[in-house]
């Protein structure tokens, strides 16, 4: 149902979702103002460590017009400075603001609300001497994918079909037409956008034989040991089994694409395939994939992993990539006896993604859903991570 929100009384200043995610990584101080209803806001939210968020419900700011309370409802604001005001879609947060302009108040309303901030999908280049690699983000959950591209050709790795669009876009930006696409694994968390592109561009659908082994018949099986040539570059794929059975990285050249294998700040969660019965034989997998797998890769190997958390910092090139040196140093299993990381990260696993058995459904070929249907489903946080390291 689509609500009918009563016009602004005073017309307020907008902000994009680009722009508020630009102070965000800036580290400038963001006063929130969240007007959507308490279990909307619980359920997702914006974050960071600069943002000071306060939910009060659209419904109070009605009445405080009527009652001539704004200024009070004002004083439940934390934090100082301009306030941002966030809802749905932009509509409620727009009176809002207007409504706090109206009184002298330094208010914004964020264009397009929580809707618009899901869709912001932002590129940087990670440096690489073997191809150009584009690492994509998507804030509001925190999804990476990457695109691959050497002499006229590209390779999406990880796409989200909300965005299919935009690789084609930048593919042709950079005179390239795409001849893969590529999932490292079976997500749970968002909707893949592999089988989209195979049938726009006529890209190869590909996905490791382990992946494909879960019921996966409408793509192309990858052996462990087969490589994928993208213009002159080669995709090498690495088993990393652990958050997944068919959990497959892949390196270019000194990059490795890691999946859902290894984070900046934290390891995978085992238990989303298999549930919690079979979560301790992936945990155990998992130990193995940090401590042998990847023991075979030098520590000068930089990851790009398929997450980061809102504690996770950025490399100096604003990517969110680490040395594998680094992440051996700080994260659990890597130095771990196998049995306490087994421990470590099935005692105490998060909540696990909004929706995920559909999802997971949709990206195995056996449920279908429309583009706003799937836009919808994966909304939301990711939760593809166990514990973070800081409690360890």
């Amino acid at each position: 149902m689509v609500e009918d929100y009563p016009d602004p009384p005073t017309d307020p200043p907008s902000l994009s979702a680009a722009t508020l995610q630009a102070k965000l990584d800036a580290g400038e101080s963001v006063r929130l103002l969240d007007v959507r209803d308490r279990d909307e806001y619980e359920e997702w939210r914006l974050r960071g460590e600069s943002v000071t968020a306060t939910q009060l419900p659209f419904t109070k700011f009605l009445q405080a017009k009527v009652t001539g309370e704004v200024d009070s409802l004002v004083a439940e604001v934390a934090g100082t400075g301009p306030i941002t005001v966030v809802c749905g879609r932009g509509e409620a947060s727009a009176f809002v603001a207007g409504l706090l302009t109206e009184h002298s108040v330094e208010a914004q309303n964020l264009s397009d609300g929580m809707e618009g901030w899901a869709r912001l999908y932002e590129a940087r280049e990670i440096l690489c001497d073997d191809a150009i690699v584009l690492q994509y983000r998507r804030p509001s959950s925190g999804c990476l994918g990457y695109m691959v591209i050497s002499d006229g050709s590209a390779a999406v790795v990880d796409p989200l079909r909300a965005f299919t669009g935009r690789y084609v876009a930048d593919a042709a930006d950079h005179n390239a037409s795409l001849t893969h696409a590529i999932d490292t694994h079976v997500h749970a968390d968002h909707v893949s956008g592999v089988r989209r592109l195979a049938e726009e561009t006529g890209a190869e659908p590909v996905l490791s034989e382990r992946a494909v082994a879960r019921g996966v018949d409408d793509v192309t099986a990858l052996a462990d040991d087969e490589t994928l040539r993208v213009g002159s570059a080669t995709l090498e794929p690495r088993p990393l089994p652990g958050h997944t059975t068919g959990m497959t990285g892949f390196t270019v050249g000194d990059v490795l694409l890691a999946g859902d294998s290894v984070f900046l700040d934290s390891v995978a969660r085992p238990d989303l395939e298999a549930g919690a019965d079979g979560a301790r034989d992936l945990a155990r997998d998992l130990h193995r994939t940090l401590t042998d797998r990847l023991g075979a890769l030098p520590d000068e190997t930089r990851v790009a992993p398929g997450h980061y958390s809102e504690s996770a910092v950025p490399s100096d090139d604003g990517t969110f990539t680490a040395p594998l040196g680094a992440l051996r140093d700080r994260l659990p299993g890597f130095t771990m006896d196998r049995e306490a990381f087994v421990e470590y990260v099935c005692d105490d696993i998060p909540p696990r993604p909004a929706n995920f058995e559909r999802v997971i459904a949709i990206n195995l070929g056996t449920e279908a859903a429309d583009d706003d249907t799937a836009f919808e489903l994966e909304l939301g946080p990711n939760n593809c991570a166990a514990a973070p390291t800081d409690t360890v």
